[in-house]
């Protein structure tokens, strides 16, 4: 966190405190390619459950690293075995299709805009946008997503900024709020998610 991106932020007075008194962990990244198929296992789940049932799924592997070709060799029960739903057995083997396909494992994804990676992996069945802002944000490290759809981000601008809405009207007042923080609304976002798993 650079000090030109603490004082973009803190010009915002609700925004501020969380800024000053939250110390954000450097992000990893990853590879994109695997990051799907760990956010596909993790939706809806407890950390706990999500972390064992991940640990049998990388034991599938030799490596630990569902490579395209191996997933897609597995049979379904040898998923299900893990703990791993029919549903997102199937949406785990798509991504692994798509990427096999397309040559998109190990890709260099730098020359691509947001919306244009959010277009292209979106059309993979069960790849919504709000997984793709997740995998922009915290595998990417792009500086300016703004998870709209997203419930922990939802809930926390509601708090901090103390207003109630639903739906169009809701994600209306996220952006009108959060356009300010522009570009660097990423940051902004890590913060309320600390400031409200806090």
């Amino acid at each position: 966190m650079t000090p030109h991106i603490i004082a973009h932020l803190s010009k915002d007075s609700r925004l501020q405190p969380l800024v000053n008194s939250i110390q954000l962990e450097p992000i990893q990244g990853g590879e994109v390619y695997e990051r799907l198929l760990r956010a596909i296992l993790y939706q809806q789940l407890s950390g706990a459950s999500a972390g064992a049932i991940h640990k049998r799924f990388a034991a599938l592997f030799p490596d630990g690293n569902p490579h395209p070709e191996l997933l897609l060799a597995l049979d379904e029960s040898a998923l299900r075995a893990c703990g791993l739903s029919r549903q997102k057995s199937e949406y785990m083997r798509n991504v692994a299709d798509f990427f096999q396909r397309e040559d998109k494992v190990g890709f260099d994804w730098s020359s691509w805009e947001d919306e244009q990676i959010i277009s292209y992996l979106t059309q993979i069945k069960g790849v919504g946008r709000w997984t793709v802002e997740i995998i922009l944000m915290f595998t990417l490290m792009r500086p300016d997503v703004m998870p709209l759809d997203d419930y922990g981000i939802q809930q926390a601008m509601q708090g901090l900024y103390q207003f109630e809405a639903k739906g169009r009207a809701l994600k209306q007042k996220m952006e009108e709020i959060s356009k300010p923080w522009q570009p660097w609304r990423t940051y902004a976002c890590w913060y309320l998610w600390r400031w409200k798993d806090a």
